[in-house]
């Protein structure tokens, strides 16, 4: 199992000084959406120069001309970008064959897709190396968890290695190593931490 800590809103400056607060902890690095948009792909060569050892996740979320934006994403030093589940095959199919060029691995976020199980099997068959069950930041406030979708994922899955993102908390995680999910994500419970190195501790301990 894997932590990954997601970055979203704070400042690179702060981002390396978490990422070397927490070096120990935190295994996959992921520069997230409104990171990507604040500044491109300069925290993923960022991450991969100053943190060697962590993998570095690009959540571009991929809609579209798949393989085109997955090689620029792998090209500035990304080990996973994401693509989203409601994309067309071809879009998928497309960030899968440039995964395969670079040598590096694909997740896919199933954020708002509507017949999970189903959608989930389809998408395994396609060489996929991560399906990530997401519960939207939009939607954590009406208290819905991800476990119940990880469960559903899980069923399905024969090849690709389920992850799991969306208001994971220490009193949530147990719960979810014990379903089991290959990464799990943690964004504001680490990132607003008094004490980040700590948390990020004590949440990698609970995981197998």
């Amino acid at each position: 199992m894997k932590l990954q800590a997601a970055l979203d809103t704070l400042s690179l400056e702060d981002c390396v000084a978490l990422l070397s607060e927490t070096r120990g902890s935190i295994d996959i690095a992921e520069v997230g959406t409104p990171f990507v948009i604040e500044e491109g792909m300069r925290p993923v060569r960022e991450f991969k120069s100053k943190f060697p050892e962590i993998e570095v996740l690009a959540d571009v979320k991929i809609m579209d001309a798949g393989e085109y934006e997955a090689d620029k994403c792998f090209e500035a030093g990304a080990d996973i970008c994401t693509v989203l589940g409601v994309s067309n095959n071809a879009t998928i199919e497309g960030v899968v064959r440039s995964a395969k060029k670079h040598g590096k691995k694909v997740m896919v976020d199933m954020i708002e897709v509507p017949d999970l199980a189903a959608r989930a099997a389809e998408i395994d068959a396609m060489g996929v190396d991560y399906i990530c069950v997401h519960t939207a930041f939009d939607v954590q406030k009406t208290g819905k968890d991800p476990l119940d979708d990880l469960k559903v994922v899980n069923k399905v899955l024969k090849h690709a290695k389920s992850a799991v993102a969306g208001g994971v908390k220490l009193n949530t995680i147990d719960a979810i190593v014990e379903e089991g999910a290959e990464i799990i994500v943690v964004g504001g419970f680490i990132c607003n931490a008094e004490d980040r190195a700590a948390t990020a501790k004590e949440l990698k301990a609970h995981l197998k």
